[in-house]
C-alpha cells in the first residue's frame, strides 16, 4: 500500500511563496486531458476533424468517452459544429452523439427544447447500440428535468452497455439522495452505491461512490438547513457516525491502493475525497488529497456548501495544509 504523499506548507501547484489564492480561475471539466483541450479549442475555432479523430481514437473506453463527448458538448456553438460534420459524414455515429449531447448541454441551459434533445439521443443510440453516451444525454435530461422514472429508465439502458459507467452512477446516486431517509444512518443512496462498490473489481473507481453518496445527501440537509454548508474546523455529525466512517475508511485506503492516474474523470473522485475529509474533521488525509488534486477542483462537491465553490475549496484546502 503506497502511504500518501508528503504534506507540506504548499502543494505542488501553488505559486512559489504561499497558497493559491481564493479565485484562481474557473472549474474547467476537461480535467486536464491535453487532448481534449486540443479538440474543444478547435472546435471553437470551427474544425470539427480533431473532435473526429479524438472519438475515434477513444473507440469503446466507455468513461473517457462519455466524459470527452459531454466536455466537447459544451463548448460554444458545438451544435452547429457537430451538425457540419453529421452533413458531411451522414449516418456518423460519433457526430450524431456529439450533437445529441450538445442540444442536451443546450436544453439544460434552457436554448433547446428538450424533446428534439431526447429525440437526438435516440437516433444517435440507433446508430450505435453499444455505446451508452446517447444514453447518458438521457440521463442528464432526467436527472435535470425528470421525471423520476426516466431516470431510473436510462441509467438502465446505460448500465446495460457498461455496468461501472461513472458519469452514470453519480447521477443516479444524485437523484437517489433527494428521497427522503428511513432514518439517521439509513439511506437508498447509500445502499445503492455500496451495493455498486461491492459489485464492481476491486480497481473500479466505483470503490468511492459510498462517499459521493454521503456528499449528495450533505447537500440536500445543508440545503434544508440540517447540516453544516461549509467543512469547518468542527467535525460535522453527518460525516462522524459509524456508517460514514466505515464509508471514509474504506474509500481511503481504496485510494491509496489502487488509485488510477488514467482515469478521465479521478479528481472528481479526489474532489469529493477531500471533501468528505475535510468536513469529518480530518485534516491530514485531506491534505494528502489536496495536493494530488493539485490545480484540478471541480465544481461538486464544493458547489454543495451553497457559497462560492472556489471559495469553499480554498478554505477546505488551507485549514487541511495548515493543520495536517
Amino acid at each position: 500500500m503506497t502511504p500518501p504523499p508528503p504534506v507540506t506548507d504548499r502543494a505542488p501547484s501553488d505559486p512559489p511563496g504561499g497558497l493559491a489564492p481564493a479565485h484562481s480561475g474557473t472549474f474547467d471539466a476537461a480535467l486536464g486531458d491535453a487532448e481534449l483541450l486540443a479538440a474543444r479549442a478547435a472546435l471553437a475555432q470551427g474544425r470539427w476533424q480533431s473532435a473526429r479523430s479524438l472519438l475515434l481514437h477513444t473507440g469503446d473506453d466507455w468513461d473517457r468517452r462519455g466524459h470527452r463527448v459531454t466536455v466537447l458538448a459544451a463548448g460554444p456553438g458545438a451544435h452547429s459544429r457537430a451538425g457540419q460534420w453529421l452533413l458531411a459524414e451522414p449516418g456518423s455515429a460519433d457526430a450524431a452523439t456529439l450533437l445529441a449531447l450538445a442540444l442536451v448541454h443546450r436544453a439544460l441551459c434552457g436554448e433547446e427544447d428538450p424533446e428534439h434533445a431526447r429525440a437526438s439521443c435516440r437516433t444517435a443510440a440507433g446508430l450505435a447500440p453499444a455505446d451508452p453516451t446517447p444514453w447518458l444525454g438521457l440521463l442528464l435530461l432526467a436527472r435535470a428535468l425528470g421525471p423520476e422514472s426516466e431516470l431510473t429508465a436510462a441509467f438502465k439502458q446505460l448500465r446495460a452497455r457498461h455496468p461501472e459507467h461513472h458519469h452514470g452512477h453519480h447521477l443516479l446516486i444524485a437523484g437517489l439522495a433527494e428521497r427522503p431517509p428511513g432514518g439517521p444512518e439509513s439511506h437508498e443512496a447509500y445502499d445503492t452505491a455500496e451495493r455498486a462498490a461491492a459489485e464492481a473489481p476491486a480497481d473500479s473507481p466505483l470503490a468511492v461512490l459510498p462517499v459521493v453518496a454521503y456528499a449528495e445527501r450533505h447537500r440536500v440537509l445543508a440545503a434544508a438547513g440540517l447540516a453544516p454548508a461549509v467543512p469547518g474546523p468542527a467535525p460535522c455529525a453527518h460525516w462522524t457516525g459509524p456508517r460514514a466512517r466505515r464509508v471514509l475508511r474504506a474509500a481511503f485506503d481504496w485510494w491509496l491502493e489502487w488509485e488510477h492516474d488514467e482515469h478521465p474523470r479521478r479528481h472528481l473522485d479526489l474532489n469529493h475525497l477531500a471533501f468528505a475529509m475535510s468536513a469529518a474533521g480530518r485534516p491530514a488525509e485531506a491534505a494528502a488529497l489536496f495536493h494530488r488534486i493539485g490545480p484540478h477542483a471541480t465544481r461538486a462537491p464544493w458547489s454543495y456548501t451553497g457559497q462560492d465553490p472556489w471559495a469553499a475549496f480554498h478554505q477546505a484546502r488551507a485549514h487541511a495544509l495548515a493543520t495536517g
